[in-house]
């Protein structure tokens, strides 16, 4: 069952330094033409779809959302509510940046259904800010998040980073300080991974990008989940803080490994049994659709052993861990049949704590997540 939808917006006015996804700069590019498409492509899906399509949550990204005029926003979203089934959707999120949000926004984005808002804040620091290529400045992120309470919304998220060229201690301890007095009920928190394709890869490659080493990013993630608890704020993925009841729904559908729909250039579904990535580039995702055909650039039909390893290493980003009795279910062999070594191993580090009912990461797993997951896949 297809649980879920990503639509991707790939425009910015401003191209971080850090980001690699599907993105070009919204001067000159068809962007009201682009909507339509989307529209098409939702449409044609649907109808393929359509006894399949069960959307419990719906997630704008991008790109930038918020890189669109209010009168684009309200037109993508009666695209939206006129093709995909909305009538079981909890959780409606957009991200957004805190100098694009308007007040016309965000009324739009309200009286269309999105609940949940995520913004890309980043750091509280403007010398570090100026680093990552952003834009907007902490006047900015307080302007728009007490504007977004005064047109109703509760649920607000704002994402931080870690392990930035240059950054300190110091520097980190204070945009912490500053995201938590602002007593938000989630936030999500990355530490820097350097990608092909971007400034601060290129940067890398010629030496000049200086990055703190690992003991100060673990250093700076121990930091972050002390005082993430410290406040009543609950680490409940590896990445994500929340305060009861304020998890991200669409995202626990990833870590979940639940089905999902994606729409947009560059957007990555899964949808009965078969993982999807759509055409990159604008023109050639829109030709597509034009051309009558959903925009498919490759598929990949996932097998048992695979969907038994992404069950590992997405469930164990989440502190809860992995259900035996749901792994059962799921796949009618038990965790112990499957990975019964590989977990030995991890319980004698003291990296997986093994309960009656589930496996989980304990807080030592967590800084060592990634070599851990690596673990689980077979060769």
């Amino acid at each position: 069952m297809i649980k879920g939808a990503y639509i991707h917006i790939p425009f910015c006015h401003q191209i971080c330094h850090y980001c690699d996804f599907n993105k070009v700069f919204f001067k000159n590019q068809p962007v009201d033409e682009y909507i339509e498409t989307l529209g098409m492509e939702m449409k044609m899906f649907a109808e393929k779809y359509k006894e399949h399509l069960h959307i419990e949550t719906n997630f704008l990204g991008g790109g930038t959302p918020t890189a669109l005029s209010a009168d684009q926003l309200e037109r993508l979203f009666e695209l939206i509510k006129l093709y995909l089934p909305m009538q079981h959707v909890q959780e409606f999120t957009s991200e957004a940046n805190p100098d694009e949000l308007t007040y016309d926004k965000l009324v739009v984005m309200k009286n269309n259904g999105i609940n949940r808002l995520s913004l890309g804040v980043q750091s509280f620091d403007a010398d570090i800010l100026s680093r990552l290529g952003r834009t907007h400045s902490n006047e900015h992120v307080y302007k728009t998040i007490q504007m977004a309470k005064d047109i109703g919304f509760t649920n607000i998220s704002i994402d931080l980073m870690y392990g930035l060229p240059g950054q300190t201690m110091d520097q980190w301890k204070f945009t912490l300080q500053k995201a938590l007095e602002l007593n938000l009920p989630h936030y999500s928190a990355y530490s820097l991974i350097v990608e092909p394709k971007t400034v601060f890869y290129n940067l890398m490659t010629k030496g000049k990008l200086i990055l703190p080493g690992e003991d100060l990013e673990a250093d700076m993630y121990a930091v972050l989940m002390d005082a993430m608890e410290s406040k009543g704020i609950h680490q409940y993925e590896i990445s994500n803080f929340a305060k009861p009841g304020f998890h991200s729904k669409h995202n626990n559908l990833y870590w979940d490994n639940v089905e999902y729909a994606g729409f947009g250039a560059g957007a990555h579904g899964y949808a009965l049994g078969n993982r999807y990535a759509n055409i990159g580039p604008i023109k050639k995702y829109m030709d597509a659709l034009l051309s009558g055909e959903l925009p498919i650039n490759s598929t990949h039909e996932v097998t048992a052993v695979e969907r038994m390893e992404e069950e590992m290493f997405l469930g164990l980003r989440k502190v809860s861990g992995i259900d035996k009795k749901q792994f059962e279910d799921k796949f009618g062999k038990t965790l112990e049949e499957m990975y019964g070594q590989v977990l030995s191993k991890h319980i004698d580090t003291g990296s997986i704590i093994d309960t009656h009912d589930c496996v989980a990461l304990t807080r030592k797993g967590r800084f060592i997540g990634n070599e851990i997951f690596q673990s689980f896949l077979m060769e």
